[in-house]
């Protein structure tokens, strides 16, 4: 029996391939929409997948315990919140972060970063004769490295000192290091920030991208968060009469603290100072590490989910033309299936010859849809330097996926060719 099955499946693939031989437009034109739809598949998994180890690998930089006070995050957004109720609440502010350093004994240090959201200012660096793109300019406090968990390549941080100074001096990012001074030591020289002359003081290490792409991680400078205030003032956005400022505060809590006290804490401050009673939510957000991966694993999924709905429209519309072609195929071979079963063949035989042809079919298109949309991650990666992954089971979902359409629409032509009378079938012309 399985000797039969094995000659009647060799015997089947050899008759899908001589049908594929003779009418390659027809068989092309068959699995072109099985082709798009694993493409997109493929080729969307692999950049998102991409897109989601980098931006993991980004979030797991910063501090385990470190907490982030924000007027609001992209936890107020992914919670539904409406942006303008975001927007009236208080906009964030130095004071915040002396009271939270003096009320909150679990608390090391605080971190204010200014200019460092929507609202960043931006300019373009210059040193002779080399000028960049508009960075993002923040002004940050002296410990904003130690804070952020940034290393430094070269040089120092600013002081203290140097922030109640006001004075003019920048620590870069990675990129604008590179653009300006390469193969030469920066420390110790001007450069233009805008209109500005400021001293270089120290040069900040590479890091992740989030993204990979387009503003990254480190295309930014730095200056002292009082100068920042002095040159630009506490600029932002109305919307609607409402001021927003980019104003963020960075917490970091004692070694021996346990985060949870160190939030509880947080929290008491902030909501005292900003006067909330008992039945009142927060009018800030409290972001931790945990916290950013967990909603990033809920977008992840629904984006995904997401095109995987859309990809099977593409599927269900290339499956609609595989049972039409097969329909007519089997109208076209009427005399060959009246032939096959006035020998001997069952109809069983002939139902499998058909719908195992509608699977070869498809299954050929998720093969080359696999290929096109592999290539087609690595080609926008290559020329946009987007990070791209290709999981194993992206494969196994489209050798799947494309398998099941042949199946479920090649049913119909399949028992319509095995309910055929033989008599009948070979007298059609």
């Amino acid at each position: 029996m399985a000797k039969l099955r094995t000659g009647l499946l060799a015997e089947i693939v050899t008759m899908a391939v001589d049908t594929l031989r003779t009418n390659k437009l027809r068989s092309a034109l068959t699995v072109l929409g099985i082709v798009i739809g694993i493409m997109s598949i493929v080729g969307m998994t692999a950049l998102i997948r991409g897109f989601d180890e980098s931006l993991r690998d980004s979030i797991r930089e910063l501090g385990p315990k470190t907490i982030f006070v924000a007027k609001f995050s992209g936890l107020s957004f992914m919670g539904g919140r409406d942006f303008l109720d975001l927007i009236r609440r208080p906009n964030l502010t130095l004071e915040d972060a002396h009271a939270i350093q003096r009320s909150a004994p679990t608390v090391r240090f605080v971190s204010v970063t200014y200019g460092g959201g929507i609202a960043a200012r931006r300019e373009r660096l210059s040193y002779r004769g080399n000028r960049t793109n508009a960075m993002a300019i923040i002004g940050t406090s002296s410990n904003f490295a130690d804070a952020n968990f940034i290393k430094l390549a070269d040089g120092r941080f600013f002081t203290d000192t140097e922030v109640r100074g006001r004075r003019q001096v920048v620590v870069l990012g990675d990129s604008p290091a590179q653009a300006l001074f390469r193969n030469v030591d920066p420390i110790g020289k001007k450069i233009r920030v805008g209109r500005d002359e400021y001293t270089v003081v120290g040069v900040l290490g590479k890091r992740p991208s989030p993204a990979g792409i387009g503003q990254g991680a480190d295309d930014f400078v730095a200056i002292p968060h009082l100068t920042y205030q002095k040159k630009f003032g506490m600029e932002g956005f109305r919307i609607r009469g409402f001021l927003h400022r980019d104003v963020m505060l960075t917490v970091v809590p004692h070694d021996w603290a346990s985060q949870a006290d160190t939030i509880r804490e947080v929290e008491q401050v902030m909501r005292a100072r900003h006067g909330l009673r008992l039945d009142e939510e927060n009018d800030f957000d409290l972001v931790t590490q945990d916290a950013a991966l967990k909603v990033w694993e809920q977008f992840s999924r629904a984006t995904l989910l997401a095109l995987v709905a859309i990809s099977s429209i593409a599927l269900m519309v290339g499956g609609i033309g595989v049972m039409a072609i097969m329909t007519i195929s089997v109208t076209e071979r009427t005399r060959e299936i009246g032939v096959r079963k006035a020998i001997g063949a069952r109809r069983r035989e002939i139902l499998w010859q058909f719908l195992l042809e509608a699977v070869f079919l498809t299954s050929l298109g998720g093969l080359l849809g696999i290929v096109l949309g592999a290539g087609l991650g690595y080609t926008i990666s290559r020329f946009s330097g987007f990070p791209v992954s290709l999981p194993w089971w992206s494969f196994a979902i489209g050798i799947g996926f494309s398998a099941s359409v042949g199946i479920f629409f090649g049913l119909f032509p399949a028992f319509k060719a095995a309910k055929l009378d033989p008599i009948e079938a070979l007298r059609y012309e």
